[in-house]
């Protein structure tokens, strides 16, 4: 056990020794008290309650302990209130005890007796209350031990607290509330003054215990404060002009921090709010002059916080005052911050953020008010030059809470763009601090469904939030994990297709302005913030194909969007995002298919073009190019608007392209999906082709190369592969193809099916070729195909 585990409880076990030897006194003395009143001798009564009383006189005890022996002497000396009440009102004299009681010896028993002779002196003579009450409260001054003190006259509180005068006027010779405001006042004072001297007693290296045991002793204090909140009859009047001012005055003269800080809060917590209301500029002018350790800022947070709420109940008696509660707040906060030098800048920005709640709770309406505030925080960091914010210190966490605050009370990005002094404070952050914001500000826009309709809010909120659009300074350039980095980059994806106007040539103008800000992104943003963009272009194009009646230049205005977007995929090419950009592109034609603008099949033509120089120049894996051979083919497929000059060399050049593929089993599939380009692809009077013998070709050039393949199991389920793709085109009437070729690759599939080994690869394909049996069966029975000769 270490020599200072061992010290501490040697001192506690000491005081509990203390403690329990003079509780002994206590209860022996008292013991002999009670039995000398109930025999009526009240002098020999008085002799215990003398000793007992002297138990008081000690300066072992801590606070703790002291309380405790209080309490038990407390409850003691009620016995001896109550015999004394019963006896006065028989007629006996009190003034000759409360002159007897002042000849005892030790001062601190002579008080404590003379207070409670004093109480039923008070109640039996009230004519004599105001002289008897300022006559006790100045004797009091006999004890200047701060906590004898303290304790003494927390018991001359206790005593008169039911017979204090609350009348607005002396009426019956009792005293008047004033009387008693002036003794509260004065005991408050007085009590002030020893709690702050117990700081002072002793050596410096226990100033850490000195003050736990002043907090523990604070109560006692601010018991004034709440006594005089409770008298009826202090008035707005009253209290403005009495109350408060000598509150105040005791507070900023103590000089003392900890004493500053607790009885600022227990004015805030006494009295009535219309009172705070009334008196606002007083209070906070006594802020600061609060001493350096004070931390004004919980304290007028605390205020603004229950005003704030009280001007929104139903109970506000002065509606006026309420509509100057920000600027007059506003007004003191910005002079609490001029003048507390000390003032720490995280506690500055806290003092706005509570200004801002404020502005917002009480007056939702008034921008200008929210405005004010961060003008006001940005002219402090100028006062004290304050150019950039690190993100992991306080005031960056203030700072982001301040700006958070509109963001999330208006729900609506386009009023805090009415925020003139937003973006200077933003800009006052550092990389990540803006990133951060910028996330909000999106998150923000995505889940309260706002849409930026013009180019002067998009230009402003693309600023706004352009740490995540490109690096803004390398310097602070922080690197990211990947997953994060895509995350964060797909928010600003969604967040593109919000820069949305009713107006189509506005649109055309936001998605202009959009890209300048997002090409800077460079090669690893670009691909998720462009093709947005793109999507977004091609989206307006239909708009103005459906308006065409009421434009005449939308045929123009179609071709300047497709050149944008013709331009924006070009920059993925570069960018060496070629399946990005050739799936753009592919996008693109059908969308020039569907509007057919003037020329429109050149820049059709164009954009299928440059589609497949990318599969053939830039797609290089395998499974890619038949993912891409497969895109092509859909898209021709859908597609009516080319002559038979154009569409010819595509369908051959994608067959071609077909059996290029390195994978036989790649080949295979190919040719096979190109085969459908020589049946449902349109001509450009918008008919199938249905070339049934290219289609047959197609389908037989595939099962040659599923012979070339080695593996049984891969050859196996291209067979079943073709054999659906052989009844697809038989059901849709293709005449060369037929029921013999069907029986051909159905006696192929089934005489290699029981050779496979064993495998879910197997079951896969055992499970296919029954499914499209049972399918021919259902077409079968349902009269809509002839398949007569098929060997099921």
């Amino acid at each position: 056990m270490s020599s200072n585990t061992k010290h501490n409880m040697t001192s506690q076990e000491k005081q509990e020794t203390l403690l329990a030897q003079a509780l002994t006194t206590v209860k022996e003395q008292s013991f002999e008290m009670k039995l000398n009143l109930d025999k009526g001798r009240l002098t020999d009564a008085l002799k215990p309650a003398n000793i007992m009383l002297a138990e008081l006189r000690t300066s072992l005890l801590s606070p703790k302990s002291y309380y405790e022996l209080y309490m038990a002497i407390s409850d003691q000396l009620r016995h001896l209130e109550l015999y004394l009440l019963d006896e006065f009102q028989k007629g006996r004299k009190v003034a000759d005890l409360y002159e007897k009681v002042q000849y005892f010896g030790n001062i601190v028993p002579r008080l404590y007796l003379l207070i409670t002779v004093g109480l039923i002196y008070m109640k039996t003579n009230p004519s004599l209350r105001q002289s008897l009450m300022k006559d006790l409260v100045e004797m009091c001054r006999g004890v200047q031990h701060p906590l004898r003190g303290l304790f003494l006259r927390n018991y001359l509180l206790q005593c008169v607290r039911n017979i204090l005068p609350d009348s607005p006027e002396d009426t019956s010779g009792e005293g008047k509330v004033q009387d008693s405001i002036d003794f509260i006042l004065m005991n408050f004072a007085e009590m002030n003054k020893l709690w702050v001297r117990m700081q002072h007693q002793g050596h410096s290296r226990e100033r850490e215990r000195r003050e736990k045991e002043r907090e523990e002793l604070r109560l006692l204090v601010g018991t004034n404060l709440v006594r005089l909140s409770q008298l009826e009859s202090v008035t707005l009047d009253k209290y403005s002009k009495s109350v408060l001012p000598g509150i105040l005055e005791q507070v900023v003269s103590c000089r003392d921090a900890i004493a500053q800080e607790y009885l600022m809060e227990c004015i805030i917590q006494v009295f009535p709010d219309e009172f705070h209301l009334a008196t606002l500029t007083p209070f906070l002018r006594s802020c600061a002059q609060l001493q350096v350790g004070v931390n004004v800022k919980n304290v007028v947070i605390s205020l603004i916080e229950r005003l704030a709420a009280y001007s929104q109940s139903p109970d506000v008696t002065d509606p006026q005052a309420v509509t100057q509660l920000f600027d007059v707040f506003s007004s003191q906060v910005s002079n609490i911050i001029q003048t507390r030098v000390d003032l720490p800048t995280e506690d500055m920005i806290a003092l706005e953020v509570s200004l801002a709640n404020l502005a917002l709770k009480c007056y939702p309406d008034r921008v200008d008010y929210v405005d004010l505030v961060l003008q006001t925080t940005v002219e402090n960091f100028e006062r004290i030059n304050l150019t950039k914010v690190e993100y992991s210190s306080q005031v960056s966490r203030e700072l982001m809470k301040l700006l958070s605050i509109p963001i999330q009370a208006y729900n609506n990005i386009l009023t805090v763009l009415e925020l003139k002094h937003f973006n200077p404070l933003l800009e006052l952050l550092d990389t990540q601090g803006r990133k951060a914001m910028a996330t909000s500000v999106i998150e923000n826009c995505l889940y309260a469904g706002t849409y930026i309709g013009n180019e002067a809010q998009v230009e402003c909120i693309l600023v706004m939030i352009a740490p995540l659009i490109y690096d803004t300074d390398e310097k602070d350039k922080v690197e990211m994990d990947a997953e994060d980095f895509a995350e964060e980059q797909g928010l600003l994806g969604r967040f593109v297709h919000h820069l949305k106007s009713d107006k189509e040539d506005e649109q055309y103008l936001i998605l202009s302005a959009a890209k300048k800000h997002f090409i800077k992104g460079g090669d690893k943003r670009i691909k998720h913030t462009l093709p947005p963009l793109v999507f977004q272009a091609y989206q307006l194009a239909f708009r103005y194909f459906k308006i065409k009646d009421k434009d005449e230049l939308w045929e123009k205005k179609c071709l300047k969007i497709f050149q944008y977007c013709h331009q924006t995929v070009m920059d993925l090419v570069k960018a060496e995002y070629p399946e990005l950009s050739l799936r753009l592109f592919l996008q693109g034609t059908l969308a020039i298919g569907e509007i057919r603008f003037a020329n429109y099949e050149t820049i059709a033509y164009e954009f299928l073009s440059q589609a497949f120089t990318l599969y053939e120049d830039e797609v290089c894996d395998s499974k890619s190019q038949l993912g891409a051979i497969t895109l092509l083919v859909g898209t021709f497929e859908r597609l009516s608007c080319f002559s038979q000059e154009n569409t010819e060399p595509v369908r051959t050049q994608c067959a071609l392209a077909a059996t290029k593929l390195l994978k036989k089993p790649d080949q295979c599939r190919a040719v096979c999906t190109s085969a459908h380009l020589f049946w449902s692809s349109k001509t450009s009077q918008g008919q199938e082709l249905q070339d049934g013998k290219r289609v047959v070709d197609c389908l037989k050039k595939g099962v040659r190369i599923a012979n070339q393949c080695m593996d049984l199991l891969v050859q196996t389920q291209l067979y079943v592969e073709l054999f659906n793709h052989y009844i697809y085109f038989y059901e849709k009437g293709n005449e060369h193809v037929t029921v013999a070729m069907l029986n051909h690759l159905l006696g192929k599939i089934r005489e290699e099916l029981p050779n496979l080994d064993s495998s879910e690869e197997t079951e896969q394909i055992s499970k296919h070729l029954t499914n499209t049996i049972t399918h021919i069966r259902e077409r079968t029975a349902a009269g809509g195909v002839d398949y007569s000769g098929l060997t099921l």
